[in-house]
């Protein structure tokens, strides 16, 4: 985690984006200024007809006002349109600064917060933000300093009437700061809702199958329902604080205009104002609190826009990387583990405490024990997608957080067990979807993890498409590939949990090629194994159990000592000596 931001650190991008984009934000005002002056063309026009046309029935006179009013009204317009696509293009100036830092920082929220981890959306976050900069609701903020000008103009006309206006524009504002202080709560909610929502919508669909095959749909839909009605009251609540402060402010405004008209008239039939006023003064109070009225039509935007703000504000700060490690050579000896300590994201209660071995180049691995006794999050840690809580991992004597990480991917294989593929071709997901990929890489991959016939079956080959999470490809094709995937680049550091899962007798037979294939050429192989075949072609083995190393050594005489100790457990554990058992047997086989 990254430590406080200064002015030049990554955590301030978002601070740094909206600098970065004054310039333009200066020219809105100064467009901005120039509307509002331009905004007093329909009031003078008016008090020009009443007070001068009208009375000396000067017909050249209307036809010139109303030419000069035609033209400011025109250029009033240009104005107006031309600061609304300067903000839609500082809306899209933030997003393309922002968007690779969101997209990161989406990316690491899961292996540092864990669950917590995706009720923050960054990615949402940035088009809340970008969404509301590029409407309407800046220019209120914009309009909103000129309310005094225009009240000013209408004491100049007379102060009754710039008293009305005054206490009108005031009783405005309070409303919309009560409103605003009433709706912020629900807001919250209301925001929190959509996640939870949505959540539970993206977990049905990963698992449709599941849902349909086991008769879930009806309870799985009342929790959905459940979530839904609150959401619905979430936004319910919202609307209403919305709906009762815009109601009240359109009928203050109508009826406030309703009243400059009638002190209007009074003032006139007393002789202190001209005809013109009437109408003047009343256009001015509406071109006054407009802003208003459009800063309550935007409110709710606005809301979200500040939350987001102060979200992706923090998330950026908090995954911030204040120095880019030193380019480091290639590792090509050692893996060190030191009293390695590792906990789920976001928990502090470790899962495997104070593990330590060495393996040196060449070295292959069995990672083997019971369920839940802390293999996965072994391999987690050895790859860097989980940080440790203590001790280290090394790499040739440097840590992983010395590496740079997208240097360091490239001389790493992973395999987890859930085995995901995106979007994109069969030759896309082996090379990692490098754009300048070696086609020979490509297919030395494929030839190392023993699928390139396999591949050359497929429908277009290397260029199937294999749909959303590998969808077009069988469970035990999906491995295949994700396995010349960890091979591709004949990475130093090789990790594979439970690869073969899913694969038949030939599978397996890959498998250990694979295996040999990465020990030969001075690599590291760890592989996490429950079925006895997958330890083939490996010289090592670490046995977990409760979280912490109970056996390391050479394979043979561990497998030995864990089928020794087993032989003299209670009668429960004779199932697992059995299979120990065949576990040597097959590897003294191999």
């Amino acid at each position: 985690m990254a430590g406080p931001a200064t002015a030049t650190t990554p955590g301030n991008e978002l601070r740094t984006a909206f600098r970065h984009c004054a310039g333009a934000l200066t020219g809105v005002g100064i467009f901005s200024a120039v509307v509002n002056l331009l905004g007093l063309t329909g009031s003078l026009y008016m008090l020009q007809v009443y007070d001068r046309v009208l009375p000396s029935q000067s017909v050249p006179t209307l036809v010139g006002i109303t030419i000069v009013m035609v033209f400011l009204y025109a250029v009033y317009g240009l104005l107006d349109f031309t600061r609304l696509r300067l903000l839609v293009r500082i809306g899209n100036t933030l997003d393309r600064k922002l968007h690779a830092k969101a997209f990161a920082a989406s990316l690491l929220l899961p292996l540092r917060a864990g669950h917590e981890g995706t009720r923050v959306q960054p990615i949402r976050d940035l088009d809340q933000i970008r969404s509301f900069v590029s409407g309407t609701g800046p220019t209120a903020f914009f309009d909103l300093p000129w309310m005094p000008f225009y009240l000013l103009i209408i004491y100049m006309m007379h102060p009754w009437l710039g008293l009305l206006a005054t206490a009108g524009a005031a009783l405005s504002v309070v409303l919309t700061l009560v409103a605003e202080t009433l709706g912020r709560a629900s807001a919250r909610r209301a925001t929190e809702s959509v996640i939870t929502r949505t959540a539970y919508a993206e977990a049905g669909r990963r698992n449709a199958e599941v849902i349909r095959a086991m008769g879930l749909s009806n309870r799985f839909g009342r929790l959905w329902s459940e979530q839904s009605l609150r959401f619905l009251r979430d936004q319910r609540c919202v609307s209403d604080v919305v709906g009762a402060a815009g109601t009240l402010s359109r009928t203050l405004r109508m009826m406030l205009q309703s009243l400059m008209l009638g002190l209007g008239a009074y003032l006139v039939m007393s002789g202190e104002a001209s005809s013109g006023v009437i109408i003047a003064s009343s256009i001015m109070l509406a071109r006054s609190l407009a802003p208003i009225d459009i800063a309550i039509a935007n409110w709710r935007g606005f809301t979200s826009a500040r939350q987001s703000y102060t979200q992706l504000s923090k998330t950026l700060t908090a995954f911030a990387d204040l120095e880019q490690p030193m380019a480091l050579p290639r590792p090509k000896h050692t893996l060190s583990v030191e009293a390695l300590t590792v906990a789920a994201p976001g928990q502090q209660k470790p899962l495997i405490q104070n593990v330590t071995f060495k393996l040196e180049a060449g070295s292959g691995l069995g990672v083997i024990g019971p369920s839940a006794s802390g293999k996965s999050t072994l391999v987690r840690a050895l790859v860097g997608a989980w940080t440790a809580l203590r001790g280290t991992v090394r790499l040739d004597q440097a840590a992983l957080e010395q590496w740079d990480v997208e240097a360091l991917g490239s001389d790493i294989g992973y395999l987890p067990q859930a085995i995901e593929l995106f979007e994109g071709t069969v030759a896309e997901n082996i090379c990692r979807f490098d754009e300048n990929a070696d086609p020979k890489a490509i297919l030395s991959a494929a030839k190392a993890a023993g699928v390139e016939h396999m591949i050359l079956r497929l429908p277009d080959g290397f260029q199937t498409r294999v749909g959303d999470s590998g969808a077009a490809l069988s469970a035990g094709q999906r491995q295949l590939v994700g396995l010349a995937r960890a091979l591709y680049g004949d990475p130093f550091l090789v990790v594979l949990d439970e690869p073969n899962s899913n694969l038949d007798a030939d599978g397996d037979v890959s498998l250990a090629t694979a295996i040999e294939g990465v020990r030969q050429r001075g690599g590291i192989v760890i592989v996490v194994a429950h079925r006895p075949s997958a330890l083939a072609n490996l010289d090592q083995v670490l046995v977990m159990g409760g979280g912490m190393v109970q056996a390391f050594g050479p394979k043979e005489e561990v497998l030995a000592s864990v089928t020794r100790s087993a032989a003299h457990a209670q009668p429960a554990a004779h199932a697992a000596a059995r299979q120990t058992s065949t576990v040597v047997s097959l590897s003294n086989r191999k």
